[in-house]
């Protein structure tokens, strides 16, 4: 494991920085849009899990299911940004230089977010309708989130049409969001915080 011993090193001053293995290209390279945009959105699930870490202490001892939703829930999301992370090491790869034993995307991560929204899904009732982002503060932060996540698909996809980018990269990304917004809802769910629902024949408040 790396081991940071300085966080400037001027060297990137001039608009370029290093990939894993020394290249140095442009900042605004796709490549570096893409795993930047994965730094986004790891932060993003930090706001939320600080959230979900307020939950888990401020509850009364009657809510013990909101407190277990909630303990699950920062399980899930600890260990996903530790996947986003190791994505992030995969990304700023150049494709051709990956090392033995580096950090990298699995078939089974995709599948072990199917079984977290299999789960999750449990405890939900099926949508009457389309729903806007929000009900709990916890729930609004994880479909930010989700959008970040939506953001870093069509990223990958624009990077795929240049350089390689894993099949397991795309379909965990792609798996992502549809959990992000399971785990929005769960957490509504559990808090017992209505859902704001789309209202297509909206009228302005009088």
């Amino acid at each position: 494991m790396p081991r940071l011993t300085k966080i400037y090193t001027r060297t990137g001053d001039a608009g370029t920085t290093a990939l894993i293995g020394g290249l140095r290209v442009k900042k605004n390279e796709m490549r570096i849009e893409t795993y930047g945009t994965a730094d986004e959105l790891s932060s993003a699930i930090g706001i939320a899990r600080a959230e979900v870490a307020e939950i888990r202490r401020s509850r009364a001892l009657d809510e013990a299911k909101a407190i277990d939703v909630a303990g699950q829930l920062d399980a899930w999301l600890a260990w996903t940004q530790d996947v986003i992370f190791n994505l992030g090491s995969e990304l700023a790869t150049p494709p051709g230089k990956a090392r033995e034993g580096m950090p990298a995307i699995r078939e089974d991560d995709a599948a072990a977010l199917e079984r977290a929204i299999d789960s999750a899904q449990k405890d939900l009732q099926p949508l009457p309708n389309f729903i806007h982002p929000g009900g709990s503060l916890a729930a609004a932060h994880l479909h930010l989130a989700r959008t970040i996540a939506r953001r870093l698909e069509r990223a990958l996809i624009t990077l795929a049409e240049k350089e390689e980018v894993g099949a397991d990269i795309l379909r965990y990304v792609n798996r992502l969001s549809d959990a992000l917004f399971v785990w929005a809802r769960w957490i509504n769910h559990a808090l017992g915080v209505a859902e704001p629902l789309w209202v297509a024949d909206t009228r302005p408040p009088a």
